[in-house]
Protein backbone atom coordinates (compact mmCIF):
# COMPACT_ATOMS: atom_id res chain seq x y z
CA UNK A 1 0.00 0.00 0.00
CA UNK A 2 2.85 2.40 0.82
CA UNK A 3 4.44 1.66 -2.52
CA UNK A 4 1.23 2.61 -4.30
CA UNK A 5 1.00 6.00 -2.53
CA UNK A 6 4.65 6.72 -3.26
CA UNK A 7 4.05 6.00 -6.98
CA UNK A 8 1.03 8.30 -7.15
CA UNK A 9 2.92 11.10 -5.39
CA UNK A 10 5.79 10.74 -7.83
CA UNK A 11 3.47 11.01 -10.83
CA UNK A 12 1.82 14.13 -9.40
CA UNK A 13 5.16 15.79 -8.73
CA UNK A 14 6.35 14.95 -12.22
CA UNK A 15 3.21 16.45 -13.81
CA UNK A 16 3.49 19.59 -11.69
CA UNK A 17 7.11 20.06 -12.68
CA UNK A 18 6.24 19.68 -16.33
CA UNK A 19 3.49 22.34 -16.09
CA UNK A 20 5.83 24.79 -14.37
CA UNK A 21 8.45 24.22 -17.07
CA UNK A 22 5.87 24.92 -19.84
CA UNK A 23 4.68 28.11 -18.18
CA UNK A 24 8.20 29.43 -17.68
CA UNK A 25 9.32 28.63 -21.21
CA UNK A 26 6.19 30.08 -23.03
CA UNK A 27 6.73 33.35 -25.00
CA UNK A 28 4.57 36.21 -23.72
CA UNK A 29 1.74 37.39 -26.08
CA UNK A 30 -0.38 40.47 -26.35
CA UNK A 31 -3.20 38.54 -24.67
CA UNK A 32 -0.93 38.08 -21.62
CA UNK A 33 0.01 41.79 -21.60
CA UNK A 34 -2.85 44.00 -22.91
CA UNK A 35 -0.77 47.14 -22.41
CA UNK A 36 1.96 45.94 -24.70
CA UNK A 37 1.94 47.82 -28.09
CA UNK A 38 5.00 46.54 -29.89
CA UNK A 39 7.34 43.62 -29.77
CA UNK A 40 10.76 44.43 -28.36
CA UNK A 41 9.69 47.96 -27.42
CA UNK A 42 10.90 47.76 -23.90
CA UNK A 43 9.19 50.20 -21.53
CA UNK A 44 8.76 53.02 -24.15
CA UNK A 45 5.08 53.91 -24.72
CA UNK A 46 3.59 54.30 -28.20
CA UNK A 47 2.89 57.87 -29.33
CA UNK A 48 0.65 58.93 -32.22
CA UNK A 49 2.61 61.36 -34.40
CA UNK A 50 1.96 63.50 -37.46
CA UNK A 51 4.32 65.26 -39.82
CA UNK A 52 4.72 69.01 -40.08
CA UNK A 53 3.45 69.58 -43.64
CA UNK A 54 2.66 72.38 -46.04
CA UNK A 55 -1.03 72.57 -46.84
CA UNK A 56 -3.58 74.98 -48.30
CA UNK A 57 -5.61 76.19 -45.34
CA UNK A 58 -9.17 77.38 -45.63
CA UNK A 59 -12.71 76.93 -44.44
CA UNK A 60 -15.63 75.79 -46.57
CA UNK A 61 -18.98 77.55 -46.27
CA UNK A 62 -21.97 75.50 -47.42
CA UNK A 63 -25.08 77.42 -48.47
CA UNK A 64 -28.23 75.95 -49.99
CA UNK A 65 -30.21 77.58 -52.77
CA UNK A 66 -32.08 77.01 -56.03
CA UNK A 67 -31.39 78.01 -59.62
CA UNK A 68 -33.34 80.86 -61.21
CA UNK A 69 -33.70 81.75 -64.86
CA UNK A 70 -31.35 84.57 -65.82
CA UNK A 71 -34.36 86.48 -67.15
CA UNK A 72 -38.00 85.51 -66.67
CA UNK A 73 -40.78 87.77 -67.95
CA UNK A 74 -44.47 87.66 -68.77
CA UNK A 75 -45.06 89.07 -72.25
CA UNK A 76 -48.12 91.36 -72.43
CA UNK A 77 -49.87 92.98 -75.37
CA UNK A 78 -49.22 96.69 -75.76
CA UNK A 79 -52.67 97.22 -77.31
CA UNK A 80 -55.99 95.52 -76.67
CA UNK A 81 -57.28 93.16 -79.33
CA UNK A 82 -58.13 89.63 -80.38
CA UNK A 83 -55.39 87.07 -80.98
CA UNK A 84 -55.52 86.33 -84.68
CA UNK A 85 -52.80 83.67 -84.49
CA UNK A 86 -50.39 82.38 -81.85
CA UNK A 87 -47.29 80.54 -83.02
CA UNK A 88 -45.77 79.11 -79.82
CA UNK A 89 -46.65 76.78 -77.00
CA UNK A 90 -45.11 75.60 -73.71
CA UNK A 91 -41.60 74.22 -74.17
CA UNK A 92 -40.91 75.95 -77.48
CA UNK A 93 -37.51 77.60 -77.74
CA UNK A 94 -37.61 81.06 -79.30
CA UNK A 95 -35.10 83.60 -80.59
CA UNK A 96 -35.01 87.30 -79.81
CA UNK A 97 -37.39 89.18 -82.12
CA UNK A 98 -39.27 86.04 -83.16
CA UNK A 99 -43.02 86.59 -83.63
CA UNK A 100 -44.99 84.87 -80.87
CA UNK A 101 -48.52 86.02 -81.73
CA UNK A 102 -50.39 88.51 -83.93
CA UNK A 103 -53.36 90.59 -82.73
CA UNK A 104 -56.40 91.71 -84.67
CA UNK A 105 -57.31 95.37 -83.86
CA UNK A 106 -59.81 96.68 -86.50
CA UNK A 107 -60.28 100.15 -85.00
CA UNK A 108 -56.52 100.68 -84.92
CA UNK A 109 -56.31 99.97 -88.65
CA UNK A 110 -59.04 102.57 -89.29
CA UNK A 111 -57.22 105.12 -87.16
CA UNK A 112 -53.99 104.50 -89.06
CA UNK A 113 -55.79 104.94 -92.39
CA UNK A 114 -57.33 108.21 -91.17
CA UNK A 115 -53.94 109.48 -90.03
CA UNK A 116 -52.39 108.63 -93.40
CA UNK A 117 -55.22 110.50 -95.18
CA UNK A 118 -54.63 113.53 -92.93
CA UNK A 119 -50.97 113.49 -93.93
CA UNK A 120 -51.95 113.48 -97.59
CA UNK A 121 -54.37 116.41 -97.09
CA UNK A 122 -51.74 118.41 -95.23
CA UNK A 123 -49.22 117.82 -98.00
CA UNK A 124 -51.76 119.04 -100.58
CA UNK A 125 -52.46 122.12 -98.48
CA UNK A 126 -48.74 122.88 -98.44
CA UNK A 127 -48.57 122.65 -102.22
CA UNK A 128 -51.49 125.14 -102.56
CA UNK A 129 -49.94 127.52 -100.04
CA UNK A 130 -46.65 127.37 -101.89
CA UNK A 131 -48.44 128.32 -105.14
CA UNK A 132 -50.26 131.20 -103.46
CA UNK A 133 -47.01 132.45 -102.01
CA UNK A 134 -45.31 132.35 -105.39
CA UNK A 135 -48.14 134.36 -107.01
CA UNK A 136 -48.11 136.88 -104.19
CA UNK A 137 -44.38 137.35 -104.55
CA UNK A 138 -44.66 137.87 -108.31
CA UNK A 139 -47.44 140.46 -107.91
CA UNK A 140 -45.53 142.25 -105.21
CA UNK A 141 -42.37 142.30 -107.31
CA UNK A 142 -44.21 143.98 -110.23
CA UNK A 143 -45.98 146.52 -108.00
CA UNK A 144 -42.79 147.36 -106.18
CA UNK A 145 -40.89 147.93 -109.45
CA UNK A 146 -43.66 150.25 -110.79
CA UNK A 147 -43.71 152.29 -107.60
CA UNK A 148 -39.91 152.59 -107.62
CA UNK A 149 -39.87 153.95 -111.18
CA UNK A 150 -42.67 156.50 -110.51
CA UNK A 151 -40.97 157.69 -107.37
CA UNK A 152 -37.65 158.16 -109.15
CA UNK A 153 -39.35 160.13 -111.97
CA UNK A 154 -41.24 162.35 -109.53
CA UNK A 155 -38.09 163.03 -107.58
CA UNK A 156 -36.05 163.83 -110.70
CA UNK A 157 -38.36 166.57 -112.00
CA UNK A 158 -41.13 168.29 -110.09
CA UNK A 159 -44.57 168.05 -111.71
CA UNK A 160 -43.52 165.38 -114.23
CA UNK A 161 -45.72 162.74 -112.45
CA UNK A 162 -48.91 163.53 -110.56
CA UNK A 163 -48.58 162.98 -106.81
CA UNK A 164 -51.86 161.02 -106.77
CA UNK A 165 -50.39 158.48 -109.17
CA UNK A 166 -47.34 158.09 -107.02
CA UNK A 167 -49.49 157.57 -103.91
CA UNK A 168 -51.67 154.96 -105.61
CA UNK A 169 -48.58 153.02 -106.74
CA UNK A 170 -47.16 153.08 -103.24
CA UNK A 171 -50.42 151.78 -101.78
CA UNK A 172 -50.51 148.87 -104.23
CA UNK A 173 -46.87 148.07 -103.39
CA UNK A 174 -47.63 147.88 -99.67
CA UNK A 175 -50.79 145.81 -100.26
CA UNK A 176 -48.96 143.26 -102.37
CA UNK A 177 -46.22 143.07 -99.74
CA UNK A 178 -48.87 142.25 -97.12
CA UNK A 179 -50.24 139.53 -99.42
CA UNK A 180 -46.78 137.92 -99.51
CA UNK A 181 -46.62 137.88 -95.70
CA UNK A 182 -50.11 136.35 -95.55
CA UNK A 183 -49.17 133.63 -98.05
CA UNK A 184 -46.03 132.83 -96.05
CA UNK A 185 -48.14 132.49 -92.87
CA UNK A 186 -50.55 130.14 -94.65
CA UNK A 187 -47.63 128.01 -95.86
CA UNK A 188 -46.21 127.85 -92.32
CA UNK A 189 -49.60 126.82 -90.93
CA UNK A 190 -49.90 124.12 -93.60
CA UNK A 191 -46.45 122.76 -92.66
CA UNK A 192 -47.41 122.64 -88.97
CA UNK A 193 -50.59 120.81 -89.88
CA UNK A 194 -48.51 118.29 -91.80
CA UNK A 195 -46.27 117.76 -88.75
CA UNK A 196 -49.34 117.08 -86.59
CA UNK A 197 -50.73 114.64 -89.13
CA UNK A 198 -47.39 112.87 -89.45
CA UNK A 199 -47.09 112.60 -85.66
CA UNK A 200 -50.53 110.97 -85.51
CA UNK A 201 -49.56 108.67 -88.34
CA UNK A 202 -46.38 107.60 -86.51
CA UNK A 203 -48.34 107.00 -83.32
CA UNK A 204 -50.89 104.74 -84.97
CA UNK A 205 -48.20 103.03 -87.03
CA UNK A 206 -46.27 102.31 -83.82
CA UNK A 207 -49.39 100.95 -82.15
CA UNK A 208 -50.07 98.83 -85.22
CA UNK A 209 -46.57 97.38 -84.91
CA UNK A 210 -47.49 96.26 -81.38
CA UNK A 211 -50.13 93.96 -82.83
CA UNK A 212 -47.14 91.71 -83.56
CA UNK A 213 -45.94 90.30 -80.21
CA UNK A 214 -42.28 89.24 -80.35
CA UNK A 215 -39.81 87.51 -78.03
CA UNK A 216 -37.71 89.94 -75.95
CA UNK A 217 -34.73 87.54 -75.79
CA UNK A 218 -33.64 83.99 -76.58
CA UNK A 219 -35.42 81.60 -74.26
CA UNK A 220 -38.08 78.99 -73.72
CA UNK A 221 -41.86 79.38 -73.37
CA UNK A 222 -42.70 78.31 -69.83
CA UNK A 223 -46.41 79.24 -69.88
CA UNK A 224 -49.10 80.13 -72.41
CA UNK A 225 -52.05 82.10 -71.13
CA UNK A 226 -54.09 82.81 -74.29
CA UNK A 227 -55.30 80.99 -77.39
CA UNK A 228 -56.41 81.97 -80.88
CA UNK A 229 -59.44 84.27 -80.65
CA UNK A 230 -58.79 85.32 -77.06
CA UNK A 231 -59.39 88.97 -76.21
CA UNK A 232 -56.40 90.42 -74.41
CA UNK A 233 -56.29 93.81 -72.72
CA UNK A 234 -53.46 96.27 -73.06
CA UNK A 235 -50.82 95.58 -70.44
CA UNK A 236 -50.05 99.27 -69.89
CA UNK A 237 -53.03 100.15 -67.73
CA UNK A 238 -52.88 99.51 -64.00
CA UNK A 239 -56.68 99.75 -63.74
CA UNK A 240 -57.24 96.54 -65.72
CA UNK A 241 -56.30 93.00 -64.80
CA UNK A 242 -54.55 92.35 -68.10
CA UNK A 243 -53.44 88.76 -68.55
CA UNK A 244 -50.14 88.10 -70.32
CA UNK A 245 -49.97 86.21 -73.59
CA UNK A 246 -46.97 83.97 -72.76
CA UNK A 247 -44.12 83.69 -70.27
CA UNK A 248 -40.53 83.48 -71.52
CA UNK A 249 -37.48 82.40 -69.48
CA UNK A 250 -33.84 82.69 -70.47
CA UNK A 251 -32.22 79.43 -69.42
CA UNK A 252 -28.96 79.45 -71.38
CA UNK A 253 -27.55 81.11 -68.26
CA UNK A 254 -28.92 80.50 -64.76
CA UNK A 255 -28.60 82.57 -61.61
CA UNK A 256 -27.97 81.23 -58.15
CA UNK A 257 -28.75 83.78 -55.43
CA UNK A 258 -27.08 82.95 -52.10
CA UNK A 259 -27.36 84.71 -48.72
CA UNK A 260 -23.73 85.06 -47.60
CA UNK A 261 -23.22 85.57 -43.83
CA UNK A 262 -21.76 88.80 -42.53
CA UNK A 263 -18.59 87.05 -41.35
CA UNK A 264 -17.73 85.96 -44.89
CA UNK A 265 -19.29 88.75 -46.98
CA UNK A 266 -16.12 90.85 -47.12
CA UNK A 267 -14.21 87.93 -48.69
CA UNK A 268 -16.53 87.59 -51.70
CA UNK A 269 -14.95 88.80 -54.95
CA UNK A 270 -16.23 89.12 -58.51
CA UNK A 271 -15.10 86.29 -60.74
CA UNK A 272 -14.51 83.90 -57.84
CA UNK A 273 -15.23 80.28 -58.81
CA UNK A 274 -17.94 78.56 -56.77
CA UNK A 275 -18.60 74.82 -56.88
CA UNK A 276 -22.14 73.53 -56.32
CA UNK A 277 -23.62 70.06 -56.01
CA UNK A 278 -26.92 69.46 -57.79
CA UNK A 279 -28.72 66.75 -55.87
CA UNK A 280 -31.18 65.89 -58.65
CA UNK A 281 -28.32 65.10 -61.06
CA UNK A 282 -25.78 64.02 -58.43
CA UNK A 283 -23.20 66.16 -60.23
CA UNK A 284 -20.97 69.09 -59.40
CA UNK A 285 -20.97 72.28 -61.46
CA UNK A 286 -18.86 75.42 -61.34
CA UNK A 287 -20.02 79.00 -61.66
CA UNK A 288 -18.56 82.45 -61.11
CA UNK A 289 -19.59 85.23 -58.76
CA UNK A 290 -21.09 87.81 -61.14
CA UNK A 291 -22.61 90.38 -58.81
CA UNK A 292 -23.38 91.01 -55.15
CA UNK A 293 -25.43 93.54 -53.24
CA UNK A 294 -22.42 95.06 -51.44
CA UNK A 295 -24.68 95.72 -48.46
CA UNK A 296 -26.14 93.56 -45.69
CA UNK A 297 -29.77 92.78 -45.10
CA UNK A 298 -30.54 94.32 -41.70
CA UNK A 299 -32.85 91.48 -40.67
CA UNK A 300 -30.78 88.46 -41.73
CA UNK A 301 -27.31 90.05 -41.61
CA UNK A 302 -26.52 88.44 -44.95
CA UNK A 303 -25.46 89.78 -48.34
CA UNK A 304 -27.20 88.61 -51.51
CA UNK A 305 -24.63 87.18 -53.92
CA UNK A 306 -25.42 86.04 -57.47
CA UNK A 307 -23.48 83.30 -59.23
CA UNK A 308 -23.97 82.70 -62.96
CA UNK A 309 -23.86 79.22 -64.51
CA UNK A 310 -23.56 78.52 -68.23
CA UNK A 311 -26.31 76.12 -69.31
CA UNK A 312 -25.87 75.72 -73.06
CA UNK A 313 -26.57 71.97 -72.87
CA UNK A 314 -29.74 72.66 -70.85
CA UNK A 315 -28.78 70.15 -68.16
CA UNK A 316 -29.79 72.53 -65.40
CA UNK A 317 -33.36 73.63 -64.80
CA UNK A 318 -34.67 76.67 -62.91
CA UNK A 319 -35.82 75.58 -59.48
CA UNK A 320 -33.25 72.79 -59.07
CA UNK A 321 -32.01 72.60 -55.47
CA UNK A 322 -28.24 72.92 -55.01
CA UNK A 323 -25.70 73.11 -52.24
CA UNK A 324 -22.93 75.62 -52.85
CA UNK A 325 -19.45 75.43 -51.32
CA UNK A 326 -17.46 78.64 -50.95
CA UNK A 327 -13.93 78.64 -49.62
CA UNK A 328 -12.83 81.50 -47.40
CA UNK A 329 -9.94 82.46 -45.14
CA UNK A 330 -7.60 80.80 -47.62
CA UNK A 331 -3.85 80.53 -47.02
CA UNK A 332 -1.76 78.85 -49.71
CA UNK A 333 1.17 76.49 -48.95
CA UNK A 334 1.18 77.18 -45.22
CA UNK A 335 3.31 75.18 -42.76
CA UNK A 336 0.73 73.31 -40.66
CA UNK A 337 0.21 70.77 -37.89
CA UNK A 338 -2.99 69.08 -36.68
CA UNK A 339 -4.91 70.98 -34.01
CA UNK A 340 -4.52 67.96 -31.69
CA UNK A 341 -0.76 68.57 -31.61
CA UNK A 342 -1.03 71.98 -29.96
CA UNK A 343 -1.11 72.49 -26.20
CA UNK A 344 -2.37 75.91 -25.11
CA UNK A 345 -1.78 77.61 -21.78
CA UNK A 346 -3.03 81.16 -21.82
CA UNK A 347 -1.12 82.95 -24.55
CA UNK A 348 1.56 80.22 -24.67
CA UNK A 349 1.36 77.45 -27.26
CA UNK A 350 3.61 74.38 -27.33
CA UNK A 351 3.98 71.14 -29.23
CA UNK A 352 5.75 67.91 -28.37
CA UNK A 353 8.31 67.07 -31.06
CA UNK A 354 9.67 63.55 -31.48
CA UNK A 355 13.37 63.72 -32.34
CA UNK A 356 15.07 61.37 -34.84
CA UNK A 357 16.12 59.11 -31.91
CA UNK A 358 12.48 59.08 -30.64
CA UNK A 359 13.02 61.38 -27.67
CA UNK A 360 10.18 63.80 -26.75
CA UNK A 361 11.05 67.48 -26.88
CA UNK A 362 8.74 70.33 -25.82
CA UNK A 363 8.92 73.30 -28.16
CA UNK A 364 7.12 76.66 -28.11
CA UNK A 365 5.52 77.68 -31.41
CA UNK A 366 3.83 80.72 -32.85
CA UNK A 367 0.55 79.98 -34.60
CA UNK A 368 -1.27 81.66 -37.44
CA UNK A 369 -4.52 80.90 -39.22
CA UNK A 370 -6.62 77.92 -38.19
CA UNK A 371 -8.99 75.65 -40.07
CA UNK A 372 -11.30 73.06 -38.58
CA UNK A 373 -8.52 70.44 -38.44
CA UNK A 374 -5.13 72.13 -38.85
CA UNK A 375 -3.32 75.26 -37.74
CA UNK A 376 -0.60 77.30 -39.40
CA UNK A 377 2.81 77.37 -37.70
CA UNK A 378 4.60 80.67 -38.13
CA UNK A 379 7.73 79.73 -36.14
CA UNK A 380 9.17 76.95 -33.98
CA UNK A 381 8.93 74.02 -36.42
CA UNK A 382 10.33 72.99 -39.78
CA UNK A 383 8.73 70.96 -42.51
CA UNK A 384 8.97 67.18 -42.00
CA UNK A 385 9.39 67.20 -38.21
CA UNK A 386 7.22 64.84 -36.17
CA UNK A 387 4.83 66.05 -33.50
CA UNK A 388 2.73 64.08 -31.03
CA UNK A 389 -1.04 64.35 -31.55
CA UNK A 390 -3.54 63.66 -28.80
CA UNK A 391 -3.07 62.70 -25.13
CA UNK A 392 -0.27 65.22 -24.75
CA UNK A 393 -0.48 65.06 -20.96
CA UNK A 394 0.83 61.46 -20.99
CA UNK A 395 4.24 62.47 -22.33
CA UNK A 396 7.14 64.42 -20.81
CA UNK A 397 10.22 66.05 -22.36
CA UNK A 398 13.18 63.60 -22.50
CA UNK A 399 10.90 60.58 -22.57
CA UNK A 400 11.57 57.86 -25.15
CA UNK A 401 8.56 56.84 -27.21
CA UNK A 402 7.63 54.50 -30.03
CA UNK A 403 6.17 56.75 -32.80
CA UNK A 404 3.05 55.61 -34.66
CA UNK A 405 1.79 57.49 -37.73
CA UNK A 406 -1.59 59.12 -37.18
CA UNK A 407 -4.20 60.36 -39.68
CA UNK A 408 -5.06 63.44 -37.61
CA UNK A 409 -5.63 66.49 -39.80
CA UNK A 410 -5.31 64.46 -43.00
CA UNK A 411 -6.49 65.79 -46.36
CA UNK A 412 -9.68 63.80 -46.05
CA UNK A 413 -10.71 65.58 -42.88
CA UNK A 414 -12.93 68.64 -43.05
CA UNK A 415 -10.91 71.77 -43.41
CA UNK A 416 -7.72 70.00 -44.55
CA UNK A 417 -7.42 70.36 -48.31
Amino acid sequence: MNKKKILIAGVVLLAAGFLVWRLLSRTPTEADDPGRHTVNSGDAPAAAIARVERRDLGEMLSVSGAFKAFQDVEVHAKVAGYIRVIYVDVGDRVKQGQTLAVLEVPELAAQLASAEAAVGAAQEQIRRAQGDLQRAKSTYSAAHSAYTRLKQAADSQAGLVAQQEVDDSQAKDLSDEAQVASAEAELSAAKQQLEVAQANQKQYAALSAYTRISAPFDGVITNRYADTGSLVAAGTSSSTQAIPVVRVAQTSVLRLVLPIPESVAAQIHLGEVVKVHVQALNQDFEGKVSRFADTLNEQTRTMETEIDFENRRNQLLPGMYVEAHLSHDERRNALTVPLEAVARSGELTNVLVVSPDNIVEERPVKLGQESSTRVEVLSGLTEGERVIVGNLGEFRPGQKVVPKESKAGSAGAPGGR
